[in-house]
């Protein structure tokens, strides 16, 4: 991408250049040269516009590979999460059952005991 803005840089002066140079050194009279200067400028306009939209359409390439590859990754992730957040509702509710198995245990074992006593 910096190489492309490099070259629009590089072509620009060089037309530049190349338009002074001419005018400098042409013998030409000025309505002549005027002619030639609009001519060239706007031949450097088309120029630049041309790699600007070039630039714009590389850009917005690749924006949208970037952005496909964003909402990849955050369909990834989403489903990830929710693949772990229910392996973790599981292990709770495991969780769960063995304390009320416990508590269940606990409440027998003191009736038991009240009974004996």
């Amino acid at each position: 991408m910096k190489s492309l803005g490099n070259t629009i840089l590089g072509i620009t002066a060089g037309a530049a250049l190349g338009a002074s140079m001419g005018i400098l050194f042409a013998p030409n009279k000025g309505s002549k040269t005027r002619k030639m200067i609009a001519k060239e400028a706007e031949t450097t306009k088309s120029k630049i516009s041309d790699h600007a939209t070039e630039l714009a359409d590389t850009i917005a390439k690749k924006v949208n590979v970037k952005k496909a590859s964003l909402e990849e990754q955050l369909e990834d992730l989403s489903a990830d999460a929710s693949h772990k957040s229910n392996d973790v509702i599981t292990a709770l509710e495991k969780k769960l059952e063995a304390l009320k198995t416990k508590q269940k245990d606990f409440k027998n074992g003191a009736k038991k005991s009240t009974a004996t006593a």
